[in-house]
């Protein structure tokens, strides 16, 4: 799915002029029908998604998406409100109250999940009646699923913090989790059990492979399993990936073969840093925000803010001109001065004139926090 650039978002007060319908009638944004996954996961970066109603057909090119606000970042065609709003999971709910669950119960069925090609992965609520149930319901609704995972959040200690790898546990169905999701035509080979993969950075990796130009030289510093290599060199970039889980980046040696890119993607399990001397990119893709904490006693612990030190090795391997796709995990207070000045700290550094081309939020990261990437030219 790419992003219509043709599609310009609609001033939100001419937008609600043109609504005529109930002034209390919740809100939705129309789109059409090939944005729908890209636009879903832009508006919850935003925070205005609503996850209570259903997504509803807007004829047969449009759909309309629940939102709690107009959206000023998500590119529309329109904003609306809904005279007839459908509550979400009204199927899961319905299987769960056959079986016996109370209203009191009911009220702890989560809002929202994200299917992994076979795989279900969801937070359970603390609070949750009965985890299996409320599992092997999911299995049933789902039908192209075979397993349910509880996400626990990412490992903080030593190297799993280092590498980002997910806790996980097994709530229902094959314990074989190994599946391949497809995104934007993009097919990822992965284990979610064993392998990072977040959901809510889906327009991120859309994002990536339509800004991307043909025949670019693009340096993914912290590559995973593919997720920014793959878009973008599907869309032609010639991508050097470097990663150093080695799960990972067996999947990401796999992913290359899986989506016939293999011409285009030079892969090394090395730090980043041992080979920025050795690449010329046009453009850098910085997509890791941290290590562990080990300090830290919460159970999802915190990271230490570790991606600015890569910074100078990224610039080492930029040409003049070129762009930085910068990620980080910023508290709410600090947005968006403690990004921009790091980067212009680093082109300072360097000796390098900076321009910032666009600042995003991708997801919330954690409360108070935001995982937002600018991206920056340097000359």
């Amino acid at each position: 799915m790419r992003e219509n650039e043709d599609d310009p978002a609609l001033p939100v007060d001419d937008a609600l002029e043109h609504v005529g319908a109930e002034p209390d009638a919740p809100l939705a944004a129309i789109v059409a029908k090939p944005r729908t996954e890209t636009a879903m996961q832009s508006l919850r970066a935003e925070g205005v998604y609503d996850d209570s109603r259903r997504v509803r057909e807007d004829g047969p090119e449009r759909v309309a998406l629940p939102v709690t606000a107009p959206p000023t970042d998500t590119r529309v065609l329109e904003v609306v409100r809904q005279l007839e709003p459908e509550p979400r999971n009204p199927d899961l709910e319905a299987m769960l109250a056959d079986r016996g669950w109370t209203d009191d119960a009911l009220e702890s069925v989560p809002g929202s999940w994200a299917v992994i090609g076979s795989v279900i992965l969801l937070t359970v609520p603390d609070d949750c009646h009965d985890e299996t149930a409320l599992a092997e319901a999911l299995l049933e609704i789902h039908g192209e699923a075979d397993s349910v995972l509880a996400d626990e959040g990412i490992a903080n200690d030593g190297d799993a913090g280092t590498y980002r790898e997910p806790r996980t546990r097994l709530l229902a169905g094959a314990r074989d989790t190994e599946t391949i999701h497809t995104e934007h035509g993009t097919r990822y080979g992965l284990d979610p059990a064993n392998v990072m993969f977040s959901p809510g950075n889906q327009a991120e990796r859309a994002r990536m492979g339509e800004y991307v130009e043909p025949d670019e030289h693009v340096f993914d510093m912290f590559a995973g399993i593919g997720y920014f290599t793959l878009p973008m060199a599907r869309a032609g970039a010639r991508v050097t990936a470097t990663e150093l889980n080695s799960t990972a980046f067996r999947y990401l040696l796999e992913n290359a073969m899986l989506n016939d890119v293999t011409d285009r993607v030079d892969a090394y399990m090395t730090d980043c840093r041992e080979i920025a001397g050795e690449v010329d990119a046009d453009r850098i893709v910085m997509g890791y925000y941290g290590r562990a904490d080990e300090s830290d006693d919460d159970a999802h612990g915190t990271r230490t803010d570790e991606a600015h030190e890569f910074l100078p090795s990224a610039l080492e391997a930029l040409v003049p001109g070129g762009v930085v796709h910068y990620h980080e995990a910023t508290p709410e207070s600090r947005l968006w001065d403690r990004p921009i000045a790091r980067l212009e700290a680093a082109g300072e550094a360097a000796g390098r004139d900076l321009e910032i081309l666009e600042k995003r939020r991708v997801k919330s990261h954690s409360a108070g926090v935001e995982h937002v990437v600018v991206d920056a030219r340097f000359e």
